[in-house]
């Protein structure tokens, strides 16, 4: 029997406030309206930036249903939409593309202004398509795939291979395009350069993934978990080390071990003490240091301006530099022709009724990417 405008009752994942496990319900997932694309979720993963709502790093309004790195299938189209229609495999946008503000205009940028950056958890037409318990419950950065349903703006949706295993590509939706891009895109590292990756979780690694494909000699991976080592040299590190192990700082400890050689570095961990440290541990006349991690809210960064005075640059990336409805379906296409593997790094496959279980292995650091099923 065909769902088509009616209203879907199914399960999701509930954030009914700061730091609380996350509870599943039935919610009500309305239709699509004009514009609007309504899908089944089939696969999510479980991002770093999920568990910043949960903390309070990140402002948003509860009740939520957060996540945003997923894949799935449209279910319904809501009037007016032409891009997508049911049936078609894709990857709900966490940063849209609408094609008309300034930064999708311009061939340098990506950040569109219809992207939810205060935290509103509303639609284009400032009302959610979420209900829980007789109460409206909010969207999460204009995707909240911790449902078997969900609906978003037409913007905020690509289409992708048919034949793509959704399990694997949903982490295209962010993690490893947040990484791989910030070293194709936003740095444009050269041949034959050294890298530096602070931070060795899943974006992280995508980072030195990117790092290695784009010809870096050698990259070296830092993180406090050494557990971490072996897997950032398997997707490319040329070595690893702890900051905890030296009583110099590490950007001192960087310039003596590549004789003062970095060219790039990248802070993947959203913390402002590191990325005042990635900013110092890259060459003072030409490196270039790219803000990765998600910053926390509402706090200031204090630093020397001479870091920059002799020359470095400082850049910030948001999911890599992509125009999101153009290029993932792109970089679908190259996992495809096996241009990169994202086997490396998923880590723990689990029902979607074990989300709890999968955001403990990740604050235990017991897990890279831990991907839902649904």
């Amino acid at each position: 029997m065909s769902t088509t405008g009616k209203v879907i009752k199914c399960k999701a994942a509930v954030l009914w406030g700061l730091k609380q496990p996350f509870s599943i319900e039935e919610v009500e997932v309305a239709p699509p309206k004009a514009y609007e694309v309504r899908i089944k979720i089939l696969a999510t993963g479980i991002c770093r930036t999920d568990d910043h709502v949960i903390s309070g790093a990140m402002t948003t309004k509860f009740p939520v249903i957060v996540g945003h790195e997923a894949s799935g299938i449209v279910e319904s189209i809501g009037e007016g939409v032409t891009t997508v229609k049911p049936g078609d495999k894709v990857i709900p946008l966490f940063l849209p593309q609408c094609g008309k503000c300034s930064s999708c205009i311009n061939p340098n940028g990506n950040f569109c202004a219809k992207a939810d950056a205060t935290g509103k958890g509303v639609l284009s037409d400032g009302t959610t398509r979420f209900t829980c318990k007789g109460q409206p419950i909010y969207h999460f950065m204009n995707t909240s795939t911790f449902s078997e349903y969900t609906v978003v703006d037409e913007t905020s949706v690509a289409k992708i291979n048919a034949a793509a295993p959704l399990e694997k590509v949903c982490l295209i939706g962010c993690g490893f395009s947040t990484g791989y891009g910030a070293a194709m895109n936003t740095a444009k590292v050269t041949p034959g350069s050294t890298c530096v990756v602070f931070g060795l979780g899943a974006v992280g690694l995508s980072v030195i993934m990117g790092c290695k494909l784009a010809g870096a000699s050698r990259i070296i991976g830092i993180d406090l978990n050494k557990d971490k080592f072996d897997k950032a040299k398997s997707v490319g590190a040329t070595e690893c080390i702890s900051p905890k192990d030296y009583t110099k700082p590490i950007n001192e400890v960087l310039s003596e071990m590549t004789d003062n050689s970095v060219g790039y570095t990248f802070e993947v961990v959203g913390s402002l003490e590191t990325m005042i440290d990635a900013l110092a541990s890259c060459h003072m006349s030409y490196g270039t240091s790219v803000v990765v991690g998600v910053p926390p809210s509402s706090k200031m960064l204090t630093y020397d301006p001479m870091l920059l005075f002799t020359g470095r640059t400082w850049k910030g990336c948001v999911f890599g530099g992509w125009k999101s409805r153009d290029d993932i379906p792109k970089l679908v296409s190259d996992f495809m022709a096996k241009k990169f593997d994202l086997d490396q790094l998923i880590t723990h496959v689990l029902p979607f009724d074990k989300i709890n279980e999968g955001f403990d292995l990740l604050n235990k650091g017991e897990s890279i990417r831990s991907v839902l099923l649904m």
